[in-house]
Formats: C-alpha cells, sequence, structure tokens
C-alpha cells in the first residue's frame, strides 16, 4: 500500500477505536437498537436528497445497508449492551479481518500470500491472548454477538468491493439510508415504544454527541475512507489494518473508562502491531528503492519496472 494509503487506514483504525468509548457512552443514553438507527439517520439526512444517485446497482446498496447497518452494528451494539467492555468489543470486532479473507477467497477468488498468511496469524495470537485473559469472565452471549457481528463485517467488506462503488462518500450515504427503518422497528419490536419515548425525551447535548460521533464521524468519514481504500486494494491487503483498532479501542476504554490494561494485554497489543505490520510491506520494495538512488537511465528504468504498481484510485 502507498505510504498515504497506510496513514489513512491508521487515521480511520484511530477513530474507529475511540467510537467503542462512545458507543458505551451512548448506551447509557438510547436502547441498542434505537441507537444504531438514530446514528444511520443522521449520515443519510438530509444528504441523500445532496449527492444524487449511488451509481451501483441498488442490490449492492440494500445488501450492505442490511448486513453492515442492521446485522453488524445491531449485533454489536446488542452485545456491548449485554456487558461487553468497550475495549474487549473493539479487539474481538477486529476477527473481521480472518472472516473478510475467508469470503474474499470464497467470492473473489482473492488469495492471500504467506506474507499476509504470517501476519495474520501473529496479529490473531494477539487478539487470542487479550480475549482469553478478558474474555472468560464476561457474558458468554454478549461476546457471542460480538463475534457474529464481527462475521457480518467481512462480508459486507467483500460486498463493498464487489459493488466496486466509484464515489464512496454517495456508496456511504446510500448504505447509511437502509438501516434506520429496519432498525426503528427492530426496536419498537424488541425494546418497546415506552424506552423509545422514555430515551427521546430525555436526550442530552452528551446523548447527542455521541450520535453525531459514532454517525458523522465514524460511520461517514470512517466507512468512506475505508470504502476508498477497498476499492484501491485487495480486500485482504485493506482488512488487517483494522487489527489496530483494538490497540486505540482498548487505550481510549483505559483513559476515559478506567478499564483494566495489564500486561499481557500490553503484549496482546505488539502483537498486533507486529502483525499488521508484517502483513503491510511490500515485497521488493528496499531493492527498487536502492536501485532507484544508486542510478538512474537504464538502471532506474530496471528498477521502475521491478516496483510493485501503484493502487487503482
Amino acid at each position: 500500500m502507498h505510504p498515504r494509503h497506510i496513514a489513512l487506514a491508521v487515521l480511520v483504525a484511530a477513530v474507529w477505536g475511540l467510537n467503542f468509548v462512545l458507543i458505551d457512552v451512548g448506551l447509557d443514553s438510547f436502547p441498542p437498537l434505537l441507537f444504531g438507527a438514530l446514528r444511520f439517520a443522521v449520515v443519510a439526512v438530509p444528504a441523500v436528497f445532496l449527492v444524487g444517485p449511488p451509481k451501483v446497482a441498488w442490490r449492492w446498496v440494500l445488501a450492505v445497508g442490511l448486513v453492515l447497518g442492521v446485522v453488524k452494528f445491531g449485533l454489536l451494539f446488542l452485545g456491548m449492551h449485554a456487558g461487553m467492555p468497550a475495549g474487549l468489543s473493539s479487539l474481538v470486532l477486529q476477527g473481521q479481518a480472518g472472516f473478510t479473507a475467508l469470503f474474499a477467497a470464497a467470492l473473489l477468488g482473492e488469495r492471500p500470500g504467506g506474507q499476509r498468511l504470517i501476519g495474520l496469524t501473529i496479529a490473531f495470537a494477539g487478539i487470542g491472548l487479550s480475549a482469553l485473559e478478558q474474555g472468560l469472565d464476561g457474558p458468554l452471549g454478549a461476546f457471542a454477538l460480538v463475534v457474529l457481528a464481527a462475521v457480518a463485517w467481512g462480508l459486507s467488506n467483500v460486498l463493498t468491493r464487489k459493488a466496486a462503488p466509484p464515489d464512496a462518500l454517495r456508496w456511504m450515504v446510500w448504505v447509511s439510508a437502509v438501516p434506520p427503518l429496519p432498525l426503528l422497528g427492530l426496536s419498537l419490536l424488541v425494546e418497546g415504544p415506552a424506552a423509545d419515548l422514555r430515551a427521546l425525551r430525555g436526550i442530552t447535548l452528551g446523548g447527542l454527541g455521541t450520535i453525531g460521533y459514532v454517525g458523522l464521524v465514524s460511520t461517514l468519514f470512517g466507512f468512506v475512507a475505508w470504502s476508498h481504500l477497498l476499492r484501491s486494494y485487495d480486500a485482504t491487503a485493506v482488512a488487517p489494518y483494522s487489527l489496530l483498532v483494538p490497540v486505540f479501542g482498548m487505550s481510549s476504554a483505559w483513559l476515559l473508562l478506567g478499564e483494566r490494561i495489564s500486561p499481557s494485554s500490553a503484549v496482546a497489543a505488539l502483537l498486533v502491531i507486529a502483525g499488521v505490520g508484517i502483513t503491510g510491506l511490500r515485497r521488493g520494495l528496499p531493492s527498487a528503492v536502492a536501485a532507484r538512488l544508486r542510478g538512474s537511465g537504464p538502471r532506474r528504468s530496471a528498477a521502475l519496472a521491478a516496483a510493485p504498481p501503484r493502487p487503482r484510485g
């Protein structure tokens, strides 16, 4: 990946890591499914009236809107509401990188190379270490809900790449227009009209702030940037950078919510960073750069020919 795209992937990971703290705070003010509906409503309205049609087949908009918005975020919010801590949720959800690789292999024919497999293995060792320490004492049902949310996110990554939307902003706005009504309907059915009305009547500036962050910053900016990366590179190249989310998620939960980070959790975070670094390295880059620095003319042309192609878009 190009260095500026690596930087963008890391920034998105930081935004999504802090997002778990804001979700945890928002769930104190709203029932989880209603919170999800409000999250996507602030992205879609009034933007759908300003950006124009999505320029991809409607079946992709509906598919990603349902899988990403309704299933993934519905399960995540329900899991955190049921007792999953913010830091642990940010960690477990990153299992989506492995599910993305599986779905990409099955549906797109993409095969991760040996270097990426080694990086993913190291990163997942870090996730497993932290999950082993923190997950054993938590509610098993809530843990399972977040794991299923990771499965849904992996599938939505591959569906987004298959859709190949030409305009990431327009794409995310229209995808965000799908979840509000289904989530609101589920909220009325599961959580009840009384709970929803009570939350809306008692809304505070803090509650509005959480909706604004998880909607506009995390969803609109985060997924627009993520969609751009998925259009430019293989899904198996982009997805591992989301493994940095628990690093930011666990540290922000420690700083802002007082969640504990033990020595083994710190080791786990280091393993995740190492795994992502190995996954993101481009084979042959050092020799190509050295050849460019040593000379020009035929030697420079040979170095350029040996270097990996620039990303599309």
